[in-house]
């Protein structure tokens, strides 16, 4: 299995992370985690529990276009050093991105998530390279 589909198994257990940082900021509201109406729940939530909440939203995002790039560079056998190293980047720029949302630090964030898109866009562009 190359490193970009193992990045991208990586990748899809990051909302599952910020999920589990939101159910115990949830947890600490009043009548503890409701799992009947979890996104009404989710809306009392303030500070790192809320940010969590976003961070997770914003990582299915996150995960729906690596998908794209990993699957376009992969079938098009986009070229395995540059490939493998974009899709590590693009990890440990994730990872930044939660650690900068829940952090609150909005302008890290904000380049942790340029430089992901960045590398899924150099994924495609390997891809379309690939002869």
């Amino acid at each position: 299995m190359t490193i970009p589909l193992w990045c991208l198994f990586v990748v899809s257990l990051m909302p599952i992370i910020a999920a589990g940082v939101g159910a115990k900021a949830r947890l600490s509201l009043p009548g503890g985690l409701d799992n009947h109406t979890p996104r009404q729940q989710a809306a009392q939530l303030d500070g790192v529990g809320a940010r969590a909440y976003a961070a997770q939203a914003n990582a299915w995002e996150a995960l729906a276009m690596f998908t794209v790039a990993v699957v376009i560079n992969h079938l098009a056998q986009g070229a395995p050093g540059p490939s493998g190293l974009l899709a590590l980047v693009f990890i440990v720029a994730r990872f930044g991105h939660l650690a900068a949302y829940l952090a609150n630090k909005s302008n890290l964030r904000s380049l942790s998530f340029g430089i992901g898109l960045l590398c899924c866009m150099g994924l495609v562009v390997l891809g379309a390279l690939a002869p």
